[in-house]
């Protein structure tokens, strides 16, 4: 009877603390609707180099149902190391993760699936019982969240809910994103753990330590938690920008930057830095010669996490680019193939979680339709929360009807476009992005498209330096995309330029842009944008967009300022009108009081008569 007082305690804990107490998880993380919360078991001890393979030889599911909803939702899980492998280093331990983001209060139970057999992650086999934590369960009770915006734990799930915008499932809220495509080995980071540095384009992040604030000191890695400052700036400066959505690759292997991945390397840095310094492209052997194809990196893609955890707090859409077009033929030679499945597999149990993200499939990707339909398919099927997956191609219109055409409406699981638009005046935004806003609704299923790489590879956005008046991209792509019926915008930067698409470790180097992006949310948000529709023939100036919802409001973008009329014909009822400056976001409302049934002058500007300026028609509420 030695144990006789262990078992009293532990008869007097499930009395006492119901919620705790039944199942093998050690749960973290503040149990409230839409926050992380973390489930961690313990399981054999292994490495990340160890056999049986601790990431594809065995698989580890959660199921979590809530008691009164009957809601259901079955979360895979990853390999964690010692479960703190982001301060420590460590490549071996005993942990198993899994993260949820519940939808719902009330009482959630989980069920645990935990099976071993060879490849067993990426298979539908139910396998055999690996012991440990297979078949417990358990319950905890979660409660409203006390988080205020900007943290989208304040807004919920970003969801895809059939229209071309996604909806926050908390606020009901539809959303339109700015921010940056650039740099895209954003990853590519000192502080994270074996990260290389080929051809110098690592990055210290250095001009944005001034940004760092203390609200992310939980999230700092290293030893001695001192790591993570300057990329953690960098997110807080663009969101006290206003700005809502970074991009990032997740593999660029053999592609333009070498240096972000999140497998395990085989042997030195030094030795793959030297080696992919001179070799880039479908012709390059690095993947091949340098990588752990079915074994993941626990610590840097630990690190990861609390660069995107942070993203989370301060209201961030975080765009996964998953391949570029160099390596889209990398794994599985395009297919979707044992390696890919592991890898989607391992971002989603690791990354799902987050409340506003989208899988891209590849950044200018080549892969024929049915390679991107299979890998479009097995995301959908993999990701519990069923996020939006999108597909970015190069920017001619031949490569959109080859690309995109064939994934319209049900053919594909593809929920969005990230178009590229290669034009140095991004004159040809507009059209592009009205144009697959239209298509996908005529094919019944409407995707979110958004212009993620507006202008040409060689300039794009350039530095405030070179471009102060931001005039082409406002006019052109700012105003050109969300006027098509487009869900957002983000920025590439030019190779040609300072601060360029690899090179960038300062986004305070387009300063004025960040703002005049700020300046569109502002009128879109209020207005119900996802109700209205690019009709530029509404508006009789041939310098000017259009975008409205019928009887109700009209949003007119006039590029080089003057007047325009809108037709109004076969409208009733009396409208207001009001004057946007979209340069400095500033509003002007005269004594005007417009009358529909006819063609109707708009008037002029208040000044500035040459300059862009939006002008909103609502109608007056009787």
């Amino acid at each position: 009877m030695k144990h006789a007082p262990l078992l009293i305690v532990l008869l007097l804990a499930s009395c006492f603390f119901p919620y705790l107490a039944h199942g093998a998880a050690t749960i973290t993380g503040e149990q409230a609707i839409w926050h992380k919360i973390t489930l961690t078991f313990d399981g054999p001890d292994t490495a990340e180099t160890a056999t049986p393979n601790p990431f594809i030889d065995y698989r580890l599911s959660v199921t979590f149902q809530n008691t009164s909803s009957a809601k259901t939702y079955t979360v895979p899980g990853y390999y964690a190391a010692d479960g703190n492998a982001a301060e420590t280093s460590a490549s071996s331990g005993n942990k198993r993760r899994v993260h949820f983001a519940p939808d719902e209060t009330g009482e959630w139970t989980y069920e645990t699936s935990f099976r071993k057999g060879g490849a067993i992650a990426i298979s539908d086999s139910p396998g055999e019982s690996a012991g440990f934590m297979d078949g417990e369960t358990g319950r905890f009770r979660v409660q409203e969240s006390r988080q205020a915006a900007p943290d989208l734990r304040a807004k919920g799930r970003l969801q895809f809910v059939g229209e071309h915008y996604l909806r926050f499932a908390g606020t009901g809220e539809y959303f339109l994103k700015c921010g940056a495509d650039a740099p895209e080995n954003l990853l590519a980071y000192d502080d994270i753990d074996d990260t290389p540095n080929v051809k110098g384009f690592r990055k210290n992040w250095s001009p944005h330590l001034r940004d760092y604030s203390n609200d992310a000191d939980d999230l700092l890695w290293g030893s001695g938690k001192d790591k993570g400052k300057g990329l953690l700036g960098a997110i807080n400066y663009l969101s006290s920008k206003g700005m809502n959505a970074f991009s990032f690759l997740t593999f660029n292997v053999d592609g333009d930057d070498h240096n972000v991945y999140s497998y395990l390397l085989r042997g030195e840095v030094a030795k793959y830095e030297a080696y992919a310094a001179d070799n880039k492209g479908k012709d390059a052997k690095g993947w091949d010669m340098f990588f752990h194809h079915y074994r993941f990196d626990c610590s840097k893609m630990d690190q990861w996490e609390r660069v995107f955890e942070y993203g989370d707090r301060k209201g961030m859409y975080l765009h996964f680019k998953t391949s570029e077009a160099e390596n889209c033929f990398k794994m599985d030679g395009g297919d979707l193939g044992t390696v890919r499945k592991l890898y989607y597999r391992e971002l989603i149990a690791r990354y799902s979680h987050h409340l506003a993200l989208n899988w891209n499939i590849g950044e200018e990707c080549t892969q024929s339709s049915q390679q991107i339909k299979d890998a479009a398919a097995y995301l959908a099927k993999t990701d519990p929360y069923g996020h939006n997956i999108v597909l970015h191609s190069h920017g001619r219109d031949s490569d959109y009807e080859k690309d995109y055409r064939p994934l319209l409406g049900n053919a594909s699981s593809l929920t969005g476009l990230s178009m590229q638009i290669n034009q140095p005046d991004f004159t040809r935004v507009h059209g592009a992005v009205a144009a697959w806003v239209k298509a996908s609704a005529e094919s019944g299923k409407k995707w979110v498209v958004a212009c993620d790489e507006p202008g040409d590879a060689q300039h794009a956005l350039v530095t405030d330096i070179e471009d102060p008046t931001r005039d082409l991209p406002r006019k052109n792509a700012l105003w050109g995309a969300l006027m098509a019926g487009g869900a957002g915008v983000e920025w590439y930067f030019g190779y040609r330029h300072p601060e360029s698409d690899l090179t960038c470790q300062d986004w305070r180097s387009r300063d004025n842009m960040w703002d005049q992006c700020r300046h569109a949310l502002k009128l879109f948000r209020g207005i119900p944008f996802h109700e209205m529709v690019n009709d530029n023939e509404l508006s009789s100036n041939e310098d000017s967009y259009c975008f409205a919802k019928a009887n109700e409001v009209y949003a007119v973008y006039l590029k080089n300022g003057g007047s325009t009329e809108l037709d109004l014909t076969g409208v009733s009822g009396r409208f207001s009108i009001s004057w946007f400056n979209p340069r400095i976001g500033s509003t002007w409302i005269p004594d005007t009081i417009l009358q529909g049934g006819s063609l109707v002058s708009l008037g002029f500007p208040p000044t500035w008569k040459n300059q862009d300026w939006a002008v909103l028609v609502q109608k007056v509420k009787n």
